[in-house]
């Protein structure tokens, strides 16, 4: 079986009983356990006083239950709708670590699946794996051509086991969903399928080899990002061979010590490239741990282990970017339509009662306090609506959001003053100056225009986060967005632009000034000036020359 089939499981398990008592008793016992421990604390009145201790258990019992229920942990510590927060963070902390299974069993895998034996594949092969995780292990090795490599190889018996322990949870979820409340049991057997569905993706090494080259050719013109070759005649799909990566882990302060690398200079190529994945191609890796990114001795990032990936279609992104532009612009009720376009909601769902919530958990998330936005904090204040609303997280944004937490997370322990705000802006206002659709850019609109009229206050927090980010400079996007004003699609923001300045009859002089009170410490005007007539001439020769009267007012107004 190559794909994940839930009827052709249940046929063939339906029947056995005795495959699946033994394993039974180790779920009942494990998970007895942990049910019993929070059923005394209730009895004695301890739910306060136990429940870190509680989290830490249902951590250490998903741990022995093995390779699928390790991953059930990394896929609940993404999903506020099925879990309560206060576990959340414990599940967060869950390693994808098991002990070594035999290389004797691992050299046999090796040579069934390639057809030769690994003595006569490899000049060179580590006696003992390098690495250990719930579905594989990995080893270091030479070809014969040269290449060092790193070779990766699927526990035993992996695809029975998942199986065996996918057919158990289905049928729980099945019985269990009678008795939990409607947000949380009315589609239990559907999250199980679609676990279920990326489990089987990421034990396929062929799909996650063909996952890493479309990757690979994503980024092929970005020199800060590295990706391994795939070797194809030595992998199968439970024997993956690829390039060695000699590197050190980005959570490795000493190693980045000693090669001389920026860790913030690591963070921006981290969450650049994160953002040009789900913006940009569509196509992202939703597992960017510690363990899958490491820093090259020449200052780029690379990225490995490509199983867990996922794909967003056009309309999706630009939903994503509306639900962005809507909660920036404070308006719920377009946002509360949004969560129904994305799948958090079902169409027939009253949003009478959920807009106020929006209003009072999302509100501040971009306030006063822009520049102390993270994501963590906008998921756990939405995990509050998760669990008193019937919202659902589809599978897609679950991994979008480990993504991005897992991102920030790994940001912040290399720098804790990381705000990654400052990052995203600067990227996020390129992309909608020149997206690669009109409807992208007209989110540019969206954000700078309520009701026909020009924010200023939101223009002016627009230029407080960039100024607040060391590293950015504002005249290239600047110079992009005068090309786009200058050009027959910018036509429609020109005559708004007009229209703002003047409004209620009078030249918004004051507002201008506070806008370039921003940024005229880091830039002069002079540098300004050029790079307005750069963006113009390149445009149109004719057109700017016209412009040159407007351009010798603005110096005198931004003087005076």
């Amino acid at each position: 079986m190559g794909t994940y089939d839930a009827a052709a499981i249940a046929r063939y398990f339906r029947w056995r009983v005795g495959t699946l008592a033994w394993r039974v008793l180790q779920i009942l016992w494990w998970l007895g356990t942990f049910v019993l421990g929070l059923q005394m604390d209730q009895w004695f009145g301890r739910e306060e006083q136990n429940r870190p201790r509680r989290a830490i258990q249902l951590r250490q019992v998903l741990t022995n239950l093995g390779p699928t229920f390790i991953k059930v942990g990394q896929a609940l510590s993404t999903r506020p709708d099925l879990v309560r927060q206060d576990f959340l963070d414990e599940l967060t902390k869950l390693q994808d670590q098991l002990p070594p299974f035999p290389t004797v069993k691992a050299m046999a895998i090796v040579e069934a699946e390639l057809n030769y034996s690994p003595e006569e594949i490899f000049s060179n092969l580590s006696a003992l794996p390098v690495a250990a995780a719930s579905l594989g292990q990995v080893y270091r090795g030479r070809l014969f051509t040269g290449e060092e490599v790193a070779v990766k190889v699927q526990r035993p018996y992996l695809r029975p086991v998942l199986c065996r322990d996918l057919y158990l949870m289905r049928w729980a979820a099945r019985w269990l969903g009678n008795f939990l409340p409607l947000n949380l049991g009315h589609d239990l057997t559907l999250i199980v399928d679609e676990f279920g569905t990326k489990l089987f993706e990421e034990i396929d090494y062929l799909n996650e080899g063909r996952n890493a080259e479309r990757f690979a050719a994503n980024f092929k013109d970005d020199p800060t990002v590295k990706v391994p070759v795939i070797y194809w005649p030595y992998c199968s799909q439970r024997v993956l061979t690829l390039e060695w990566i000699d590197g050190c882990k980005l959570t490795d302060t000493v190693s980045l010590k000693e090669d001389d690398l920026d860790p913030d200079r690591l963070i921006e190529i981290g969450v650049t490239a994160g953002l040009r994945q789900l913006l940009e191609f569509g196509f992202f890796h939703a597992d960017p741990h510690p363990g899958n990114l490491f820093a090259l001795a020449d200052g780029r990032m690379a990225y490995i282990d490509f199983g867990m990936m996922d794909q967003l279609d056009q309309v999706t992104k630009e939903t994503l970017v509306d639900a962005v532009v809507h909660l920036i612009n404070q308006d719920f009720d377009s946002l509360g339509r949004d969560f129904v376009k994305l799948g958090f909601l079902t169409p027939e769902t009253d949003l009478g009662p959920i807009i106020p919530a929006l209003q009072r958990v999302l509100g501040s998330a971009l306030g006063s306090k822009v520049g102390d936005f993270n994501f963590k904090t906008v998921t756990d204040q939405f995990s509050e609506l998760m669990y008193e609303y019937p919202f659902r997280v589809p599978a897609k944004f679950a991994l979008i959001i480990r993504s991005l937490v897992t991102q920030e997370g790994l940001a912040l322990s290399l720098n804790p003053n990381f705000k990654i705000i400052n990052v995203a802006y600067p990227y996020v206002a390129r992309r909608l100056l020149v997206g690669e659709t009109p409807a992208l850019r007209q989110r540019l609109l969206e954000v700078l225009f309520q009701d026909g009229q020009l924010q200023w206050q939101r223009l002016e927090n627009m230029l407080a986060i960039a100024q607040g980010d060391t590293g950015f400079d504002l005249l290239p996007t600047a110079g992009m967005g005068i090309r786009y004003l200058m050009s027959e699609e910018g036509m429609h923001l020109r005559q708004m632009i007009v229209l703002a300045l003047t409004e209620d009859d009078r030249l918004h002089t004051q507002e201008v000034q506070r806008l370039w009170s921003l940024v005229k410490d880091d830039i002069t005007l002079d540098r300004v000036l050029g790079v307005a007539w750069g963006a113009l001439t390149s445009y149109s020769l004719e057109r700017a020359e016209q412009l040159v009267p407007v351009v010798g007012d603005l110096r005198q107004v931004l003087k005076s």
